[in-house]
């Protein structure tokens, strides 16, 4: 591994100049911090700025903690990890990650964490919810991505639910759709409570009958996706469906919804129309035809929350993150 000398050697500079290059950059003239950049680049060199730490010698250079409650296990919510360490990067800050396995493993993830002594913490979840800080994070700088504390003592980015899925109600009714059936994510679910509520209040806005919706939650439990053949098949009399479009909870139940339609020969959009919610990553343009969806914002919620604990930004509210109608073909 290539040393700090090995540096200044290649760069016919001293190691101070090399050290100032490091950590003080707008100390040295143009062209020598661009003749020391060239030379750490291609030694590959990487600073020791925890033994700076030990030592107690300044660093510019601070870091982020983040704890993740299956954020960075799971498919669905992995670009709020990828946002905290590019954005952190972009302005010359570490970032690493604590993963926490299960509520027994919260001790040990705040332990392990705190060992780092990150200049600001970032907790997040997988799927918006209500979490509980451990008393031991209280007094660091502190900023929720994608939950919520239950008792509302710290800041917090989370989707905006609620006019993400208005707004994409509204346009299925813009476009004529008028018997709906609503296949929502369990209303135990932050969201789901949300996400129907939203639902209700386009229709009533469009002054439409709220009979007219035929809505349903799921029961918690990745096994009861599967429910959602039965209630889709419960819809049909004579083969022939009494709703003309499918508001999914999530991306998931689309997938589904799909293969059921299909399989009994009908056309999307052409015969039933979807909508899909999350914008699940790599996946909504290979359905057949593209799904259109409600594009949850992860990639902002980790950004967002990054850039609060650089900023130094000092609100302590709940702050929304618009989710975007992504319109492809399925409506």
């Amino acid at each position: 591994m290539a040393s700090l000398k090995d540096v200044a050697r290649l760069a016919n500079v001293s190691l101070m100049t090399v050290s100032r290059a490091i950590n003080s950059p707008e100390l040295l003239k143009p062209d020598t911090l661009k003749q020391v950049q060239l030379a750490i680049n291609a030694l590959n060199y990487v600073p020791d700025f925890s033994a700076r730490k030990i030592r107690g010698k300044s660093s510019k250079v601070s870091t982020v903690g983040v704890l993740a409650l299956d954020t960075a296990t799971t498919p669905f919510s992995v670009e709020i990890i990828l946002s905290i360490e590019q954005t952190a990067r972009q302005y010359g800050w570490n970032s690493f990650v604590v993963n926490i396995t299960s509520k027994e493993d919260n001790d040990r993830a705040v332990r392990q964490l705190l060992s780092q002594r990150p200049d600001g913490i970032i907790f997040t979840t997988m799927g918006l919810r209500e979490v509980t800080i451990p008393e031991a994070l209280h007094q660091s700088p502190l900023v929720l991505a994608n939950c919520v504390d239950k008792n509302k003592l710290f800041p917090a980015y989370i989707p905006d639910d609620f006019n993400g899925q208005y707004r994409a109600v509204e346009r299925l009714i813009e476009k004529g759709y008028r018997k709906p059936l609503c296949l929502y994510i369990p209303y135990e679910t932050l969201a789901g409570k949300i996400r129907r509520e939203a639902v209700e209040t386009a229709w009533g806005n469009a002054n439409l009958p709220h009979e007219d919706l035929m809505q349903y939650h799921l029961e918690l439990g990745d096994e009861h996706y599967i429910d959602i053949i039965s209630l889709i098949d419960s819809h049909f009399q004579n083969n022939k469906p009494d709703f003309d479009v499918i508001i999914c909870g999530n991306d998931r139940v689309a997938f589904l919804a799909y293969q059921i339609l299909l399989s009994r020969g009908l056309h999307i959009p052409n015969d039933i129309a979807i909508l899909g919610y999350d914008n699940m990553i790599g996946v909504g343009h290979l359905f057949y035809p593209p799904l259109s969806t409600v594009v949850l914002p992860h990639y902002q919620l980790g950004q967002q929350a990054a850039l609060h604990i650089i900023e130094g930004r000092q609100q302590q509210d709940i702050q929304y993150v618009a989710c975007d109608l992504l319109e492809r073909s399925s409506f």
